[in-house]
């Protein structure tokens, strides 16, 4: 079964068609990188309308779905709309601009337009389960990813400045293998790795203090999501106190997690540990999200989620203890989650490292 088919097992029988605008839902069902195109998706038949500059390669590329080039595409949906002799039509509503929803019922006055979150819906739901070319890819991602931190302890030193740190470790993935980053990196140092998503600056390594990484690689379009704290020199006793109580809150959870439990069963895990340290008020973001085609997927693991977490999906785990003014520390893995558990995709060690 593709994922069209797929798709239309997740919606209800009265949706006729599915017209797919968004990039990254588009590449997901055509397995083409594109900067434009529409796919019109029926329930025996789907079609990629793009343009000159990407049709000799959809029609290299793409398996699923019919490639027509892209000429008036409005009269070219309404021309397939009447061949399938369909009356109603889905759409992306939690991507689609008004103003492009506004041209669709100018031009296809005779259909009825789903403009609720039924389409959206449904595809956040097949892309939340990951299959095995999707694993592989994530997996290879990862491997880039750790690939640079391993290089870069050697080159984090009193001096370097986070904005040296951070280009650095971008330098390698792309060397590497990455064909983007996931992210802007983080690269934090000192009092600056207090803030989870502080930006790099022009600020240098000092002794004793601890260095932030946040960052992740993309291989065939899949990102990769990790985060180390790292100490240059030795750190103090609150600091390995910190740390400890951190690799624990993170430790604990790769334990529990598993496919069935809620996001925020699976976030309390950690807060509550943080919180029985006496850290609660230092740790104000979830303890994970989705990962795949995007940074950020559906589920997340936070304490509003009471969704289920289904098996296959991939989830960052990320708990973190921030001390205003003083210092941070974030641990990050991500998992696949099973039925019995989870597979954790990151390798890197996570004993606190003091680089001399």
């Amino acid at each position: 079964m593709n994922r069209f088919e797929m798709l239309f097992e997740e919606l209800p029988e009265e949706v006729e068609c599915a017209l797919i605008t968004s990039d990254i839902n588009r590449r997901y069902f055509t397995g083409m990188k594109s900067s434009a195109g529409v796919v019109v998706a029926f329930r025996n038949k789907a079609y990629l309308l793009i343009d000159f500059r990407y049709i000799e390669k959809a029609r290299n590329t793409v398996k699923n779905a019919e490639v027509i080039e892209q000429k008036k595409l409005y009269q070219q949906i309404n021309q397939l709309l009447k061949e399938h002799s369909v009356a109603s039509l889905a759409i992306e509503a939690q991507t689609m601009t008004v103003s492009t929803l506004n041209s669709i019922r100018n031009h296809f006055k005779d259909v009825e337009i789903n403009d609720t979150d039924m389409l959206s819906n449904a595809i956040n739901s097949l892309r939340e389960v990951k299959d095995e070319d999707e694993i592989n890819c994530i997996r290879k991602a990862q491997e880039i990813a750790e690939r640079a931190f391993d290089d870069i302890l050697g080159f984090i030193r009193v001096g370097v400045t986070e904005r040296e740190i951070a280009l650095e470790l971008n330098r390698l993935m792309f060397l590497y293998g990455a064909e983007d980053l996931s992210f802007e990196t983080i690269a934090l140092a000192g009092a600056n790795t207090s803030m989870p998503h502080g930006v790099p600056s022009d600020k240098k390594v000092c002794e004793g203090e601890f260095v932030l990484m946040d960052f992740g690689a993309v291989y065939n379009g899949y990102h990769s999501d990790m985060t180390r704290t790292v100490c240059v020199g030795e750190p103090s006793e609150e600091m390995k106190k910190v740390y400890s109580i951190v690799l624990e809150a993170q430790l604990a959870c790769l334990e529990k997690a598993k496919a069935g439990m809620t996001g925020s069963e699976l976030d309390y895990i950690a807060r509550n540990i943080i919180g029985d340290s006496g850290y609660g008020e230092c740790f104000g973001h979830s303890l994970g999200h989705g990962v795949g085609l995007e940074i950020h997927e559906i589920q997340n693991a936070s304490p509003s989620n009471k969704e289920m977490l289904k098996s296959g999906s991939v989830i960052t785990i990320e708990p973190g203890i921030y001390i205003e003014g003083k210092f941070g520390v974030r641990i990050e893995d991500f998992v696949i989650l099973t039925e019995n558990g989870n597979v954790n995709l990151t390798k890197s060690a996570k004993n606190i490292i003091s680089l001399q």
